[in-house]
């Protein structure tokens, strides 16, 4: 078990945090970029209009909001947080869309250019397990070697029936494919997975714990399915709403705990919870912040 400096916050479970202390020996902040890459399932290639619940606007913060280059993004990033913390160092997390997706002249030159910050200590790409070639993988090889590197892959579940009904253009299979390729290259994976999608039962969600803890996965990113504006899968839900569940705080909380029971404990958990912005949240409305809600959950866990 885990405990804050109070010796209250205790958690049976290792997450981010964790894993940076046992990495560097300073404070490190993440920073989102977003490199203006586009998705497959968006230009045709694997399909149109993109996954039925994307809407990307819910992805970045306030200083990633308009068009500026890598390098831009970062100084604004940094000077954001080194306010607070001036001795702080920053993992460029490239987050939006598909950020393995171009051409690879083109997408090294982004990571590079985050690299050159002298404060940038690593990255964290965000892409589909379907955009990750041998030629590419090779490069990351040589940047893990200096800097640390995590490649965040989208699963988002691991039922082949619900991937194809929120239109996720690529299968279970691909995605245990190549993470296992990348680990092979001693490059720290992680995995992305929406709890809640439709037609997904409690015994569904779990057994994605199970599946998912047989990979060489470094870290789990999970979040709550959350109805946004302008999405196929909003207008879904106006249509056909018995087809939708929307947990409520405690329930979540409780499928969160049952999750981590039936989850690998040498994985690293990166967060339970998402929240987009309000103004495009059509539900659930918890009104909680991410930090309220682990409190919330690890307040369940000392009571189990």
């Amino acid at each position: 078990m885990k405990a804050s400096a109070d010796g209250l916050n205790i958690k049976p479970y290792k997450d981010f945090g964790d894993l940076l202390r046992t990495v560097f020996p300073f404070k490190v902040q993440k920073i989102s970029i977003h490199a203006g890459f586009t998705c497959p399932n968006r230009d045709g290639t694997k399909g149109w209009g993109g996954c039925t619940y994307c809407n990307n606007q819910t992805f970045s913060p306030s200083y990633t909001a308009r068009p500026a280059s890598v390098a831009q993004q970062m100084e604004e990033g940094i000077r954001f947080f080194s306010r607070k913390y001036p001795q702080m160092k920053y993992i460029a997390y490239f987050q939006s869309y598909t950020n393995t997706y171009d051409s690879i002249e083109n997408v090294l030159e982004k990571y590079r250019e985050a690299l050159h910050h002298p404060d940038v200590v690593g990255l964290i790409i965000g892409t589909r397990p379907d955009c990750m070639s041998d030629e590419l993988l090779d490069e990351l090889e040589r940047i893990t070697q200096n800097y640390f590197l995590l490649i965040e892959y989208g699963i988002e579940s691991t039922d082949n029936a619900t991937l194809k009904q929120i239109n996720r253009g690529h299968s279970y299979e691909e995605a245990v494919e190549t993470i296992r390729h990348t680990h092979a290259r001693a490059i720290r994976c992680g995995a992305h997975l929406i709890l809640g999608l439709p037609g997904e039962s409690r015994e569904m969600i779990l057994s994605h714990a199970d599946r998912i803890s047989q990979l060489p996965l470094t870290t789990v990113k999970l979040h709550q399915l959350q109805l946004v504006k302008h999405t196929k899968m909003a207008q879904q839900y106006l249509e056909h709403p018995e087809q939708f569940h929307f947990y409520s705080v405690d329930e979540y909380i409780d499928l969160c705990i049952e999750f981590l029971q039936h989850l690998n404990p040498d994985f690293y958990i990166d967060r339970f919870v998402s929240q987009s912005p309000q103004e495009l949240l059509m539900v659930p409305g918890w009104g909680l912040k991410n930090y309220e809600f682990t409190e919330q959950l690890h307040k369940r866990m000392r009571m189990h």
